[in-house]
């Protein structure tokens, strides 16, 4: 990959919250969630991001496509700081950046149909696409999903999760974008269908030539999915590099311990991890004393 491919950069972005500090005398305090943040996405690549629960993952995303307001920094795309944007820029960006989140049946609008929800995009970025051409579009990225189009007029409630999180891919591809962000979009699917979307992702993103911030707390799901995994603790970025080299040859002690605990089927194997993490638990707590 070569700097002319990069269509995504981000520089020193960070993310502040101001909290009530509790307390007699009230006043708050700066909760520093996202901590001068820095990477590049290149054209066709994913990128994962990995790291605990409130470690910033998601924070981070909507920050880099301002869904929340960034306290700092640059999130560039296609050379252009998206932070920096009039409402109208905005509007014209989101054809081309959509997101994918993580409560399939949550993201969806329980009073609309199938059909409704991935035709929506259409209505709003492609307004001329008459009702037929938008119809058959909506049809044929069904069957893309895996979804059939019979099932365009039935509702969120009457599909399963798994089918739910096909809605919403579809709806993200439906205007053909070259970036898509999925913020924690398997996690709340059993093992089976996270397999079956994350190997949908894989082969919709070969077909479409789409970019993916792939966002998740299991570094084994990313490492199957990412070419490059940048890890996350407490806001920071702690570690960045090829997937296999990151989980292979770890650098920071984080990165480890996230590797630790990834369950294997081999009992053996699972034991002596256990213990690993058990002794990094204790070399842990003897620092912090």
């Amino acid at each position: 990959m070569s700097e002319k491919d990069v269509i995504l950069e981000v520089r020193n972005l960070s993310v502040h919250f101001d909290i009530p500090a509790g307390g007699l005398f009230g006043g708050h305090k700066v909760l520093k969630a996202v901590k001068d943040v820095s990477f590049d996405l290149h054209a066709g690549e994913t990128l994962g991001i990995v790291g605990e629960s409130g470690c910033g993952k998601s924070t981070l995303s909507r920050a880099i496509i301002r869904l929340i307001q960034a306290s700092g920094g640059e999130s560039k795309w296609m050379g252009k700081d998206i932070l920096k944007m009039s409402p109208k820029e905005l509007v014209g960006l989101r054809k081309d950046i959509q997101m994918i989140f993580q409560d399939p049946l949550a993201s969806l609008n329980p009073r609309m149909t199938a059909g409704a929800i991935i035709a929506e995009p259409l209505l709003i970025h492609y307004p001329n696409v008459n009702k037929a051409e938008r119809t058959a579009r909506v049809a044929e990225m069904m069957q893309k999903v895996g979804l059939s189009p019979s099932m365009i007029n039935k509702y969120p409630h009457e599909f399963s999760g798994g089918q739910c999180q096909r809605i919403g891919i579809a709806r993200a591809l439906i205007t053909k974008p070259k970036l898509i962000v999925c913020d924690e979009a398997v996690s709340a699917l059993d093992v089976s269908v996270q397999a079956q979307v994350i190997n949908l992702l894989m082969d919709l993103q070969k077909e479409f030539g789409v970019s993916l911030l792939f966002i998740a707390h299991d570094i084994a799901v990313v490492r199957h999915i990412a070419q490059r995994i940048m890890v996350l603790y407490f806001g920071e970025v702690v570690e960045i590099g090829d997937s296999e080299q990151v989980v292979m040859a770890p650098r920071h002690d984080y990165t480890k311990k996230l590797i630790a605990s990834v369950p294997v089927p081999d009992p053996k194997e699972e034991m002596k991890r256990r213990e690993e993490r058990r002794r990094l638990r204790r070399e842990a707590a003897a620092a912090a004393a």
